[in-house]
């Protein structure tokens, strides 16, 4: 599932330096002017998880392969981005075909760092960016609002709730609102989930500090946490520097005396790759054996024919069972044939939920 989680903010922020850190397959040039990235740089990260290695531990793989989420990097945005000022147009447009928002507000100061909005103010900074995204969803609102009153003679009952939906929407963009703090569901997203709407987007923010701020946060961190706290929102805090350093790093030992040094027990980014692959609602189902420990990507939510189609379709289509083993039993027992012998090994059919964690085996037939 090629799942994408943008990178976004400011000019001179720390995006892509945060991009070239996370990403495995692709670098970003980092630049010390506006508009650095301007066509959007794609990476591919696996998602740390040490279930997968102790799996792997126990079965003796030939390979072992991790799931994925894609992140992208998106040219920086300026104020009036919605009228088209600098890549205004490109960037919303870029930003409209991801599933999450990662936003990334400069913590720190340092004159060395171009910055035209004045004086540090992450508050500020979010504001515009909050801003810009608000007034481009009012426009496609707006429009489709034209488009429903046209319909809506017709007496219909669903065009009658989807043009009451769109003028809740724009009401609560005209207060500075972002739609997703509507928690719209069912019938009521339906109405806008042709027009896919920037601020109803989730999003996460990283708080870019400076190197002593890293293990504590600091006062601009501090103010961005408070107002990510109350529109219920994460802020992961992280020095981005220090994290693409830890990447250039090609011994386990240089990375952990690096941790040593500077008082961490992982890379930042586990807790950024980790959360965006929350904030995105998604799991991870195992398949075990000698060829390979593989984890799998899947929708919160998905039944057991779902989740086999992300092995190939026809998983899906000619679906018969599955076969599941419970993370948690499989460590105890240690492998499948002796979680099958104490039990362990369920047979679930069609309607399964598939629990985050689950190891487990199809059957098809097609």
């Amino acid at each position: 599932m090629a799942l994408q989680a943008g990178i976004v903010g400011l000019p001179n922020v720390g995006k892509s330096t945060l991009f070239n850190a996370v990403s495995n397959s692709a670098k970003a040039q980092a630049s010390n002017y506006r508009f650095c990235t301007i066509e959007p740089n794609i990476g591919q990260v696996d998602v740390p998880d040490e279930r997968l290695a102790k799996l792997a531990e126990l079965v003796q793989p030939q390979r072992i392969l991790p799931t994925t989420i894609e992140f992208v990097d998106i040219a920086g945005l300026v104020k009036g981005a919605s009228k088209g000022e600098g890549l205004g147009n490109k960037f919303l447009a870029n930003i409209r075909e991801v599933d999450a928002i990662v936003h990334v507000i400069r913590c720190f100061e340092d004159e060395n760092i171009l910055r035209d909005e004045g004086d540090i103010n992450p508050i500020a900074d979010k504001e515009i960016i909050d801003t810009e995204l608000q007034l481009k969803d009012l426009d496609s609102v707006e429009k489709k609002i034209q488009r429903v009153e046209k319909m809506i003679k017709t007496g219909d009952p669903k065009i009658k709730r989807a043009h009451e939906v769109l003028h809740q929407c724009r009401t609560h963009l005209l207060e500075g609102k972002n739609v997703r703090a509507m928690q719209l569901e069912g019938d009521d997203r339906e109405a806008i989930a042709d027009i896919f709407l920037l601020t109803e987007k989730p999003v996460l923010y990283v708080a870019n500090v400076d190197e002593a701020a890293l293990l504590t946060g600091n006062k601009y961190s501090d103010a961005l946490v408070k107002v990510a706290t109350e529109e219920g929102a994460q802020v992961i805090v992280m020095n981005n520097s220090i994290e693409a350093q830890i990447t250039e790093l090609e011994s386990q030992e240089d990375k952990q005396l690096f941790f040593e040094e500077y008082g961490l027990t992982e890379p930042g980014l586990n807790r950024l790759i980790r959360s965006a692959y929350k904030l995105l609602n998604l799991a991870t189902y195992f398949t075990a054996g000698v060829q390979e420990v593989r984890a799998w990507t899947i929708h919160r939510g998905w039944k057991a024919p779902q989740a086999a189609s992300v092995i190939h379709t026809d998983f899906e289509k000619g679906f018969i069972k599955a076969e599941v083993i419970a993370y948690n039993d499989y460590v105890q027992y240690k492998s499948e044939a002796a979680c099958r012998e104490n039990g362990k090994l369920r047979i679930e059919g069609k309607e399964y939920l598939v629990q985050d964690g689950d190891v487990m085996h199809f059957r098809f037939n097609v």
